[in-house]
């Protein structure tokens, strides 16, 4: 059931994809201005396309340039496999150019959703339905519009404001605090139109998805908390009093088991998430387990595809994850590995390495362990030796491995959260860390220390005695690993730029070295689109 808004409506898009010879007959088989949008069923259709553009990237190249250009995750080579061109090495070490394939896709992908933000706003305005649907599906549409060029505003910085369809003039380049403004504005009028998290199960399996008044509170709250790198003005109180507008709604709680979370059975029943992104076999994009899975364990876990040992996380990211009996700890492959037991955790039985793998004592317990050693001979380059080098780097489970996974796409069904309860509970807490007063909410007075606790307790972790803001950041990487949200959390804490050395056995090290230039914060404007619009203005340092 999770699926059927964004599956529906795709279906009826792909309607109108395929030509036909005779152009002059009536249309009778697919929605036109003339006859669109009417019903509710028009609206789900005509709305579908924003959400489908979303999902194609967000799992992948957006969240390849948030959380691939920090600590968090990096895809080395192994044995020149897996390099692509360098594309992985320019993001872990910051030396991606204005032609990076992730840097223009994902600048189309965004402006492409804003488009057709844009391009729907102008058939509902046309539209014969009632002024409240058309309201209420603009709002809908504006929010989503909001969303997109807030990502595209934390990428790139200084972007164009595109309202129009059709655009009839070059649109310029606009400062990073004027489009953070223009969002800001678009939220608080869009927000009174928007639907709340109910407590009837049928109408929140409606709303998911889409955008609700607690994904505009969870928005703006980001926006405020980072507004100081925006703007450069702080806005920390503001960011409080939007994380307890989100926990005024007591229809958003957290879920008693962490792992439940991000199971590929995930969706309207987790009553956390605010705002997340749908997927499945048929609705594309999230790849997780395609690329940082470990080949070997495919048999134990119960799949009959292939699929890739590449990526992992940094020695350094994975050592946060040090509390004891800390259930956050579990969504990583490390160490000696065991057969998963079905519920999120593992058995006392090892897994070994299948019979007669080359290179391989019989019976060699598989243990994947956090070093990640290169070799120098070839660029972030680990080799490809079974026993040392593929099994370098701990792997992420934290989006567990779909049983439904099939060879041909290699797709997970895990829905992927953008912002939750838990992300809110951290926001606040750093917010009064930095200087916002306390508040009440539903009749308890919250601290950093109590906000932090409250997530820690969930995953039976060891309770803090004190938390000051380097804790809070470890406690948001423990929280929110592979959320993409780290590299907008290094930037607001000044340590983006901060190295994060892998050890290198021999060969050069010339092709290693991290730029650390400030101006990475930014990622350029694209080559393709300087070159085609002679308005945009690039960012420093490019």
């Amino acid at each position: 059931m999770k699926k059927i808004f964004i599956l529906c409506a795709a279906i009826i898009v792909t309607v109108g994809t395929f030509s036909c010879t005779k152009l002059d007959v009536p249309v009778e088989s697919q929605y036109v201005k003339s006859n669109f949008p009417v019903t509710d069923a028009d609206y789900t259709a005509l709305l579908g396309t924003i959400y489908s553009n979303l999902s194609s990237s967000y799992a992948v190249p957006y969240w390849r340039m948030q959380d691939m250009s920090t600590d968090e995750a990096i895809l080395p080579a192994r044995d020149g496999n897996f390099d692509d061109g360098g594309q992985y090495r320019q993001l872990h070490y910051h030396t991606w150019t204005f032609d990076h394939p992730n840097v223009i896709g994902v600048w189309q992908w965004g402006f492409g959703g804003i488009n057709t933000c844009n391009r729907i706003i102008s058939v509902i305005n046309s539209s014969s339905s009632s002024d409240t649907k058309k309201q209420t599906s603009i709002a809908e549409v504006k929010a989503m519009r909001a969303l997109y060029l807030y990502f595209m505003m934390d990428l790139y910085g200084n972007v164009p404001i595109i309202t129009d369809f059709p655009v009839t003039v070059q649109p310029a380049t606009q400062p990073r605090a004027k489009v953070y403004a223009f969002i800001e504005s678009e939220l608080k009028a869009v927000l009174p139109l928007l639907p709340a998290k109910s407590s009837n199960a049928a109408t929140n399996v409606s709303q998911y998805g889409r955008p609700t008044k607690g994904m505009v509170f969870a928005l703006l709250a980001k926006m405020y908390l980072n507004s100081g790198v925006y703007t450069g003005t702080t806005r920390y109180q503001e960011t409080v009093t939007m994380c307890d507008s989100v926990q005024a709604n007591t229809n958003y709680f957290l879920d008693t088991k962490y792992r439940d979370i991000f199971l590929p059975t995930n969706g309207p029943a987790i009553n956390e998430t605010i705002f997340a992104v749908p997927y499945d076999q048929q609705i594309p994009g999230n790849q997780f387990t395609r690329f940082g899975f470990f080949y070997y364990l495919v048999q134990a876990y119960g799949f009959n595809v292939g699929l890739s040992i590449a990526m992992s996380t940094t020695p350094e990211f994975y050592n946060r994850f040090n509390i004891p009996g800390d259930d956050r700890t579990k969504t990583w492959l490390a160490g000696p590995q065991f057969y998963p037991d079905g519920n999120g955790g593992f058995t006392n039985q090892p897994i070994y390495y299948p019979a007669a793998t080359p290179g391989v004592p019989a019976n060699t317990q598989i243990n994947i362990i956090p070093t990640l050693t290169l070799s120098g001979l070839k660029p972030m380059d680990l080799g490809n030796d079974v026993l040392t080098s593929q099994s370098e780097g701990v792997r992420s489970i934290k989006y567990y491995p779909d049983v439904n996974i099939i060879q041909a796409t290699r797709l997970n069904s895990n829905d992927v959260p953008v912002f939750r309860l838990a992300d809110v509970y951290l926001m606040k807490a750093e917010a009064l860390l930095r200087g916002a007063t306390s508040t009440i909410i539903n009749g308890e007075t919250q601290t950093p220390l109590t906000l932090v606790n409250k997530l820690r307790a969930r995953a039976h972790a060891a309770t803090a005695s004190s938390i000051d803001l380097n804790g809070l950041l470890d406690e948001r990487a423990r929280e929110l690993s592979w959320e993409a949200w780290r590299r907008n959390d290094l930037i607001r804490f000044g340590q983006f730029e901060k190295e994060y050395p892998l050890p290198v056995a021999g060969g050069k090290t010339d092709d290693l070295k991290m730029n650390t230039d400030p101006t990475r914060r930014l990622y350029p404007i694209p080559s393709t689109e300087i070159k085609t619009n002679p308005n945009l203005v690039q960012n420093p340092g490019y």
